[in-house]
């Protein structure tokens, strides 16, 4: 399994990477087209098709940090799920060797559950932190999601300094592009 980084739209599999994204995540969740070109550009964000055996087999969107990554989104193609590929994939971005942060829906129905489970199963504990992701949209307003990280929670500190990094470069511009 590899990551193959994507810097620009006009890579030979961004619009199937997005028609993914689409699939995966209800509206609330995605990031509005220009929003996702324009963060291309950024050093710290990587846009990362999962290879597996030479081919396209899902997403993992994150911001990297001096300190931690932030799996901002992370989708295994529909009919491949359940063949170890998303746990292949995280630990893979494991062995850079920096906490890694992502959200989750909180666990109140059998997906939900078994999506914690996934995670937990990868070496993620969830954080006792209240935590609202800020809105992608002007029409929609943020919603609490359960943080999880590996391999360990998170210190107060090192929340405080996640959730500033969420508002302040992961959502710059992103109810305006």
């Amino acid at each position: 399994m590899t990551f193959e980084p994507v810097s620009s739209p006009l890579h030979p599999l961004y619009s199937r990477a997005m028609e993914l994204y689409a699939l995966s995540f209800p509206y609330h969740e995605q990031r509005r087209p220009s929003s996702q070109e324009r963060i291309l550009k950024n050093s710290e964000y990587n846009f990362l098709l999962i290879m597996d055996e030479g081919r396209f087999s899902g997403l993992m969107l994150c911001w990297e940090t001096a300190g931690f990554i932030y799996v901002e989104h992370f989708c295994i193609l529909p009919e491949l799920r359940g063949r170890g590929i998303g746990a292949a994939a995280l630990e893979l971005l494991g062995r850079r060797g920096k906490t890694l942060i992502l959200e989750i829906d909180p666990p109140v129905d059998d997906i939900s559950r078994r999506r914690q489970g996934f995670y937990e199963r990868a070496g993620f504990v969830s954080n006792c932190y209240e935590h609202v992701h800020p809105p992608y949209h002007q029409d929609c307003s943020g919603h609490s999601l359960v943080l999880m990280s590996s391999p360990r929670p998170l210190s107060p500190p090192e929340y405080r300094a996640f959730a500033d990094y969420l508002s302040r470069v992961v959502m710059d511009g992103a109810l305006t592009d």
